[in-house]
């Protein structure tokens, strides 16, 4: 692994923890502080490590962000007796001890929790959580929310200030309070795995490391008796079948590999077992969310030994049980899918037709695409072409312009 590889693996793994582990021991108050502090690390061990790379990296950066942290604070002459104990003496003990494997997940659960606060805007928490747990650059975060960046800079400012105006502490919520923040706190997790499931950058349609990512905060909150809940274990369901086919979306030459043609003996069938049984256990809970309903739909999916054996009856109770319980363009573009494949075109159409492709925001391809599957269908190739034409017209990422382009080239031969 190159150098720039290593430090960019290392960033995604490592990023919140340490924003978390700092925040905890210098306060919310230098939360902006801490992230600098933090993103120059990275900067400086790209520079460090060409030379001279460490035998233990995480250490490396670890250390080279808590004394930036107290160089920084130095300058801005804070407390020096404060920072004296924080170094030496009997606090240095206490100071190590925040970095241990227990007390390290404990911080990043109250960063969570801190970045899903309810003095905070629905939108700004999301914003936060993501720039403050993953390390989303403005940019991730504005595609994973498909928002304008400037949208997102205002966003993430504002919760800063929110959280000082407020003095919102820096701690894990009390438990009557668990249900609400807890959900956001899902909410979060998934735009994390979606983005690295289906990612919205040009270069990259999959990033295996933000969904890995994903699925060890999740994890880390189950292992919470006090945090588990139905939607928790779904959810963790879900994204454990779904990264079960992670290497088979793309072959060896980036292209996209469709659900028909994917090479199921590649899938992961240890996944696809977690997966099932944590969406069994969800069952077990009071709470109801979307995330069963998917991860019912992916169990169907992933469970079938051919894609012709798929059962899309069952899939498509799913999609009308989806749509009743949270309808969105997308679930109805979803439900419009699964009605073309089982020949049901005019349902299709009927669905399609009361969809904007503008309300599916920087994902207005896919409307086009499922348009032009339909005019294919019927054997309107005219039709067909020109809503790949739009489909092309309106996608970003360079695996989704070839993918396109392929489709738009059988149709002409």
């Amino acid at each position: 692994m190159s150098q720039e590889k290593l430090v960019d693996h290392l960033f995604r793994h490592q990023y919140g923890k340490m924003v978390a582990i700092l925040t905890r021991i210098f306060g919310l108050t230098h939360l902006q502080m801490v992230e600098d502090a933090v993103q120059d690390t990275f900067i400086l061990a790209v520079q460090k490590w060409k030379m001279n790379p460490p035998e233990n990296p995480e250490a490396w950066l670890t250390a080279a962000a808590k004394n930036r942290m107290i160089d920084l604070l130095r300058k801005i002459k804070a407390d020096q007796t404060r920072l004296d104990n924080l170094v030496t003496g009997p606090s240095a003990m206490v100071l190590n001890d925040l970095f241990l494997d227990h007390e390290i997940e404990d911080s990043q659960l109250r960063m969570i929790f801190t970045a899903c606060h309810p003095t905070l805007k629905p939108i700004e928490q999301i914003a936060f959580a993501l720039k403050t747990i993953s390390g989303f650059s403005t940019k991730e975060i504005a595609s994973a929310l498909l928002q304008k960046e400037e949208t997102i800079k205002k966003r993430l400012s504002r919760a800063r200030k929110s959280i000082k105006e407020n003095d919102i502490k820096f701690s894990l919520p009390e438990k009557k309070d668990i249900p609400l923040r807890m959900k956001r706190v899902l909410e979060v997790i998934y735009l994390i795995f979606n983005e690295g499931f289906h990612s919205g950058q040009k270069e990259y349609l999959v990033r295996k490391e933000l969904c890995g990512e994903a699925l060890r905060l999740c994890k880390m909150i189950l292992k919470k008796t006090n945090f588990r809940s139905g939607a928790g274990y779904a959810l963790f369901g879900l994204m454990c079948l779904h990264t079960a086919r992670l290497e088979s979306k793309t072959n060896e030459r980036n292209e996209i590999v469709d659900l028909e043609n994917q090479d199921r003996s590649t899938w992961f069938r240890p996944l696809i077992i977690l997966g099932d049984n944590a969406l069994t256990k969800s069952f077990g809970y009071d709470d109801i969310s979307t995330f069963q309903i998917e991860a019912a739909i992916a169990s169907v999916h992933l469970n079938a030994p051919t894609f012709e054996a798929t059962d899309w009856e069952t899939i498509l109770k799913h999609y009308k049980n989806l749509n009743q319980f949270h309808a969105t363009p997308f679930t109805r573009l979803h439900l419009a899918i699964v009605h073309l494949q089982l020949q049901q075109n005019d349902e299709a159409y009927d669905l399609l037709q009361k969809i904007k492709p503008a309300s599916l925001e920087q994902r207005s391809y896919l409307y086009f695409g499922a348009m032009a599957d339909y005019y294919k269908t019927i054997q309107k190739k005219d039709k067909a072409l020109d809503c790949y034409q739009k489909a092309l017209a309106s996608v970003n990422n360079d695996a989704e312009k070839k993918f396109l382009l392929k489709k738009i080239d059988q149709l002409t031969k």
